[in-house]
């Protein structure tokens, strides 16, 4: 069975702006799921702010395998209920990808627990991305390094938690340098954050960052079987425990009570 994946996109700058427009007339999130649906494994569909609950029903998210985040001016438009909802999915198992300015997505600042911070600019500069881990799943098939002639710049540094493993480092033509391929791991979900893909730059038409956007999807995949409750706290009963104890002293719940949050 191929990865059910759901490509996420703000879907605003492509009706807004011009350049935008004409570089991914069907809006960027088609585009990655075009590319994403090049390989035989994957099966993408998409969907974007502008739908009813973002096009993303807890129906849909529990048959979503692995949803791939694309997000910048709309940040605050996105439902609370919904950030509650993809989070509780990504503890259960689902994997989750999230591209460029979605650094400050707010899933993402919620899974990092952190201000998710950096510096930036605006002027087109050259980016070349170093793979430092060749042997990772993310990296098959790519050479040592990769260059997109015109990219928005991200410096360090980057308040995010340190990585599970950092897969690229970028040099941008000014001179900063930046972690743009970061692993992470949020309860039973895997999480790859990927940097490039400025909306007025034709990033995601490139091989190279087409190859890597298959592979991020294939390493986040889990395959086993969602946690069902991953927000569980359950009170566990005297009588239950895996050995025999004796209550004593005082108590502050009561037998059965859910406790508190």
């Amino acid at each position: 069975m191929p990865i059910r994946t759901v490509v996420w996109g703000e879907n605003v700058h492509e009706q807004h702006n011009a350049i935008v427009a004409r570089t991914y007339p069907d809006g960027m999130h088609q585009c990655i799921a075009d590319t994403l649906n090049e390989d035989p494994d994957i099966e993408a569909t998409t969907a974007t702010l502008q739908e009813p609950e973002h096009g993303l029903t807890e129906e849909r998210l529990a048959r979503t395998d692995v949803l791939v985040w694309w997000g910048h001016a709309a940040h605050g438009d996105v439902s609370d209920l919904v950030v509650d909802r993809v989070c509780d999915a990504v503890w259960s198992g689902m994997g989750l990808m999230f591209l460029h300015s979605a650094h400050f997505a707010k899933p993402f600042k919620r899974l990092m627990g952190s201000p998710c911070n950096l510096t930036w600019r605006e002027a087109g500069e050259r980016e070349r991305l170093w793979v430092t881990s060749r042997n990772h799943p993310i990296t098959q098939g790519l050479p040592d390094s990769f260059e997109l002639e015109m990219e928005e710049m991200y410096g360090e540094p980057f308040g995010v938690p340190e990585p599970l493993e950092t897969v690229f480092i970028s040099w941008f033509q000014g001179g900063e340098v930046f972690r743009s391929g970061l692993t992470y791991k949020r309860g039973a979900g895997n999480i790859f954050y990927f940097r490039p893909g400025h909306e007025t730059y034709p990033t995601y038409h490139d091989a190279t960052v087409q190859r890597v956007l298959k592979n991020g999807v294939k390493w986040a995949f889990n395959p086993m079987v969602r946690i069902a409750e991953p927000n569980a706290a359950p009170n566990v009963p005297v009588d239950t425990a895996p050995e025999m104890i004796e209550e004593r002293g005082p108590k502050l719940h009561s037998d059965g009570e859910e406790g508190f949050r």
